[in-house]
């Protein structure tokens, strides 16, 4: 078994950090899933670690798990990064062509891509990924691959993703020392989006909309390209806060309410429909009425997708995009969630599991949980084929975490006996 042929994604959540290790078959370039773990994250809160010690402990505790699971040791993996830290920004690269004859080869594509780099980073900030959007020759727009053109200038629009410099390495730190290098570091939307949406989509215009434990990421495609990114400061942890406080009762209690008989449609609720609390924990005591919960649950689903309609606003595709919503996540799995979606941004909505995987012995990755998990295996397997693929460019394949982990990486090597 090829070392080079095992692919890790690590998503690091706020409620659960999960792990797939999957193996790309040559034959026919789909991934088999070798083994999957979950563990309740500690040491992180929405999305940034806020204490290492735990972070790590966390992080080694998935890591054991699913070695045991393969019989495989995790060497490097690709991380989901998450985090209302996270900001985008839209950039523009100008260069003029190297070559005499004026045909743009590679090294003027990654040229104009530094040069849309070249943005007045806030301080502390550092930039994640650059996605070209599209290029220009000469005013010819809309160009999707120019290398083999010809052409006197060439320009990139792109979107740059920036996260916290400090939340960026302290990720970093806290996955070196469980003694596992890495591979790249994915902004998990785009890693879900490999996972859940088809090329169509993506074409079409659609919006993703991962509803995590206390985050809910928003990433907009039209034409195939990326065209908005945000982070919103509100998941399902907070559905369950609201159940809590509207019943008056634990949290622990309130999450299994909410998992097991929650619902974000109250009007398919008889009145009558009650649940018993010390069914579901001896030492509560009372009934309540199931249509109540679906009322609170519901009203923190408009909000969510009240402040995902914003950002929709902001770039004029309230209600235009013909692919939808595709809704992925843990927080997605409520039931009548897609209605509520419906009714909201007034478009199609749909969920989006993990599409186009091969045959896998692990049943539980095929689940919305994992989507961003899954989602780092493909993009691990497509930096893997970029060779040929052309779908390099979308890759990030000019990460700027590369220097400041490099020396981190030596550094902690030294440390280890």
């Amino acid at each position: 078994m090829a070392k080079e042929e095992i692919i890790t994604g690590l998503d690091i959540g706020s409620t659960a950090i999960r792990i797939v290790v999957g193996q790309l078959n040559p034959n026919d370039n789909k991934i088999h899933v070798l083994g999957a773990a979950e563990q309740t994250a500690e040491g992180v809160n929405k999305g940034s670690i806020t204490s290492i010690e735990d972070a790590v402990s966390s992080i080694s505790g998935v890591l054991e798990k699913v070695e045991r699971m393969t019989g495989i040791p995790v060497e490097h993996v690709f991380v989901g990064i998450n985090g209302s830290h996270i900001v985008s920004q839209d950039s523009h690269g100008v260069i003029a062509v190297s070559k005499s004859d004026g045909e743009i080869k590679e090294e003027d594509v990654e040229r104009v891509i530094e040069a849309a780099q070249a943005v007045a980073t806030p301080p502390n900030y550092e930039i994640l990924h650059v996605i070209p959007r599209g290029f220009s020759v000469d005013n010819q727009k809309g160009i999707k691959d120019p290398i083999g053109m010809t052409g006197i200038r060439l320009e990139v629009d792109a979107q740059i993703i920036q996260g916290l410099s400090a939340q960026v390495k302290n990720l970093t730190k806290s996955i070196y020392r469980t003694g596992v290098d890495i591979d790249d570091l994915v902004l998990g939307i785009l890693a879900s989006a490999e996972a859940a949406l088809t090329k169509k989509q993506k074409d079409l215009g659609v919006a993703l909309l991962n509803i995590g434990g206390s985050t809910t990421s928003l990433l907009v495609f039209e034409e195939g390209d990326v065209l908005h990114t945000a982070i919103l400061p509100v998941g399902s942890s907070h559905i369950t806060n609201d159940i809590a406080i509207g019943l008056r009762t634990s949290i622990d209690l309130a999450e299994k309410i909410k998992v097991e008989y929650g619902s974000a449609l109250p009007a398919e609720i008889n009145k009558r429909e009650e649940i018993s609390l010390d069914e579901i924990d001896s030492r509560e005591e009372g009934v309540v009425s199931q249509k109540h919960i679906a009322e609170i649950i519901e009203a923190r689903c408009e909000e969510i997708f009240k402040l995902a309609d914003k950002e929709l606003q902001k770039i004029d595709r309230s209600g235009l995009l013909p692919a939808g919503v595709i809704l992925t996540g843990g927080g997605a799995k409520l039931p009548g969630l897609t209605d509520v979606a419906k009714q909201e941004f007034k478009l199609p909505a749909a969920l989006g599991y993990p599409l186009g995987l091969g045959s896998t012995a692990v049943d539980k990755v095929n689940d919305l949980n994992y989507s961003t998990a899954i989602g780092l295996l493909y993009w691990g397997a497509g930096l893997a084929q970029a060779g040929g693929d052309g779908k390099r460019l979308s890759m990030p394949k000019f990460s700027s975490v590369g220097e400041a982990t490099d020396k981190m990486k030596r550094w902690f090597k030294s440390l280890i006996p």
